[in-house]
């Protein structure tokens, strides 16, 4: 099994946590921003990623998006279950689900590469990370009243996921869901920007659990417990 994914991109981690949650074996192939086209048009005219290849017999060649490489996996590799056991709990983790996807992934996006653009451009300044951001911003046109427009989404999302994360490990039911897979990926990014970490301290610890969980590395801006304890 083979994983395509741009190294950087949230929604491609989202499909690793997923990935490692149910501990498949898979292999990951990185892709260059504008160049990953050659790569994917020919497998049926993709053009976005992470894309899953199951290299299996009688399995479909390749599977984009991150919410049906979910589909996917919880169909042939149903345990550890992703999917909860009460249906209007799993109702609401598909809801959160797909609001993640649709709305707050996006604003994450917006607001995390206007900061590595600006005043987080020190954490990378090398040209060839300074030409895939501007690609980023381009590709999506983040503008500055897109960027403050999902500077406030993120606000009211934090408010919403707050309310449901802060005092408890999980944002539906007793148990992991998908629900608290595709927050702790699209949010990771924030991690790396100051106001984010002082504000909602709460958000990261749940997302270093989550990582933890999937045995996924953690990403850029948190740090082990065990190099925590260290210092």
């Amino acid at each position: 099994m083979r994983l395509l994914q741009f190294s950087t991109s949230h929604y491609c981690r989202k499909a690793r946590l997923i990935l490692g949650y149910k501990q498949i074996e898979y292999q990951v192939e990185n892709l260059t921003p504008g160049l990953h086209l050659l790569k994917l048009k020919p497998l049926a005219g993709l053009t976005t990623l992470p894309v899953l290849l199951p290299q299996q017999p009688d399995e479909p060649q390749a599977i984009a998006d991150s919410t049906r490489i979910w589909q996917y996996l919880e169909q042939h590799y149903p345990q550890p279950p992703l999917v909860l056991a009460n249906f209007e709990d799993q109702r609401t983790a598909e809801v959160l689900e797909d609001w993640l996807d649709e709305s707050i992934g996006t604003a994450t996006r917006f607001v995390y590469y206007d900061y590595r653009a600006g005043e987080g451009k020190s954490i990378n300044p090398s040209l060839s990370s300074q030409l895939i951001i501007q690609w980023v911003r381009r590709q999506y046109g983040m503008s500055a009243p897109a960027v403050e427009q999902a500077s406030l989404r993120l606000s009211l999302a934090m408010a919403e996921i707050g309310s449901r994360w802060q005092y408890r490990p999980y944002l539906v039911g007793d148990r992991i869901s998908i629900a608290d897979i595709t927050a702790a990926a699209l949010l990771s990014p924030l991690a790396l920007i100051p106001e984010y970490r002082q504000n909602y301290p709460w958000l990261f610890e749940r997302i270093q659990e989550i990582h933890i969980q999937c045995r996924e590395p953690l990403p850029p801006g948190l740090i082990a417990p065990t190099q925590t304890s260290a210092r």
